[in-house]
């Protein structure tokens, strides 16, 4: 028996329901960037990674990213304590795409913002008003990136 106590199909069930877009965080800092004014395009297929908001005429992308899917270095991250090798390699490639799409937006003249889960969650959570002024500011400017995290904001020319 596996060291999971879920059945396979109850699993699968529940991964199944994981979303990959308009994920609470993200539907609630679009919402608010939106009410400040700034419009945006939504998963452009078109753009590596598929960013979850392309403001074209800032020639600037959003990621809104989960702390556990895309390996963030924070206390929302856990490594699973069954089947590491599979979450291991899985996370691992999630990385490495990332570090790529990143490095191809970058290579095409994008700015690259990233605000990570732990920036609205957690026991290190920032005032949601400040991770939303970190975005705007970062909007209106021409720093080249933006890292939002439970830790802090980081932007860099």
């Amino acid at each position: 028996m596996p060291a999971d106590s879920i059945t396979a199909a109850t699993r699968s069930r529940m991964m199944a329901g994981i979303k990959g877009k308009n994920t609470k965080p993200e539907l609630a800092i679009r919402s608010a960037l939106h009410k400040r004014g700034f419009r945006f395009r939504l998963h452009r297929k078109d753009l590596p990674g598929k960013p979850d908001l392309v403001f074209t005429g800032r020639n600037a992308v959003i990621f809104v990213h989960g702390c556990f899917w895309h390996g963030h270095d924070c206390h929302l991250f856990r490594w699973p304590k069954s089947r590491g090798a599979f979450w291991r390699d899985k996370i691992g490639r999630n990385i490495e795409r990332d570090r790529q799409q990143y490095q191809t937006l970058a290579e095409t003249g994008w700015r690259i913002g990233t605000v990570w889960e732990c920036a609205l969650k957690g026991k290190t959570r920032l005032s949601f008003d400040g991770v939303v002024d970190q975005c705007a500011i970062w909007l209106k400017s021409d720093i080249k990136t933006l890292e939002v995290s439970g830790d802090e904001a980081r932007a860099a020319i």
